[in-house]
């Protein structure tokens, strides 16, 4: 998801039968029934997906084993010819509450991919409570010559969040200060959100349309369009498929992220569509 919001800003600036939408009371789903230009002008909107292009699997039918604490995920960025981008890599951390702490997600990603003369290096991070509300996210993107480093604390207590640019290259155009603004209850960014929508799916259900953070905020909806057969890598793997519509300020995606029948909903692929053709982020070792 993130790869897809962190397209669409660089524009802006730098369901299914079987499944219950949000909590509603509808039927339970169950698994057992059932080259993109990276420039200085890559649009930001196809960004939500590197938190929202990420990724791995297993089967399960029944009652599923508790999701790991802690999980490391590597991915292969691929061009519409199938040659490779670059790499991406998701950790996700899950400390359970203490008697004087309180429980958090920790998350991660990172990007590295590279052309002839154009290097891209991305690093995205969130903390959010173990209900899905973010506590602070941050992104540094390095695209060639241009830079930002971007912090987004909130405050779910009284709905705000504070978005300050840390650092800018001259030529990305962005004035360096500091941003408040108002947030939904349980406001989310764009690897909290990830996180969410796979404990969700594995609950039976799907988020329900809402704002996603990623510095702006993102009207995300996703729908579910049952299984299918994907290839990762060399193996064939039974997934869910769901659809991600993001709309942002000043630009839209939609694309498609498929979700292993595992405990935890590994994303195992994402394919992302642009006018030359269809990325896609795969799960290195399924």
């Amino acid at each position: 998801m993130i790869r897809a919001l962190r397209l669409a800003r660089y524009r802006d600036s730098f369901g299914g039968a079987g499944l219950t939408q949000g909590h509603a009371a509808t039927a339970a789903y169950s698994p057992c029934r059932a080259e993109a230009r990276l420039s200085p002008r890559v649009p930001t909107c196809h960004r939500i997906i590197l938190p929202v292009l990420l990724a791995a699997l297993a089967t399960v039918c029944g009652a599923a084993a508790a999701p790991p604490s802690s999980e490391q995920l590597r991915y292969n960025v691929n061009w519409p010819s199938g040659l490779s981008l670059g790499e991406a890599s998701l950790s996700v951390t899950k400390t359970p509450a203490a008697a004087d702490q309180p429980g958090v997600i920790a998350s991660e990603l990172t990007l590295d991919a590279s052309m002839p003369g154009f290097q891209v290096a991305d690093r995205y991070s969130s903390r959010a409570t173990t209900d899905y509300c973010s506590l602070r996210f941050d992104k540094k993107l390095r695209h060639g010559s241009r830079h930002a480093d971007e912090a987004m604390n909130f405050d779910q207590q009284h709905m705000t969040a504070s978005r300050e640019t840390l650092t800018a290259s001259h030529e990305q155009g962005t004035d360096l200060g500091r941003t408040d603004l108002g947030v939904p209850a349980c406001a989310k960014d764009a690897l909290t959100f990830l996180a969410f929508l796979r404990n969700e799916l594995a609950e039976g259900r799907l988020p329900q349309q809402q704002p996603v953070f990623f510095g702006a905020a993102y009207d995300v909806r996703v729908d579910f369009r049952g299984a299918e057969t994907v290839k990762v890598g060399d193996a064939y793997v039974q997934a869910d498929r769901v659809n991600v519509s993001v709309h942002g300020p000043a630009s839209e995606l939609s694309f498609a992220v498929f979700f292993a029948r595992d405990a935890g909903r590994t994303p195992v692929l994402f394919r992302v569509p642009f006018a030359m053709g269809t990325f896609s982020m795969e799960l290195a070792k399924p």
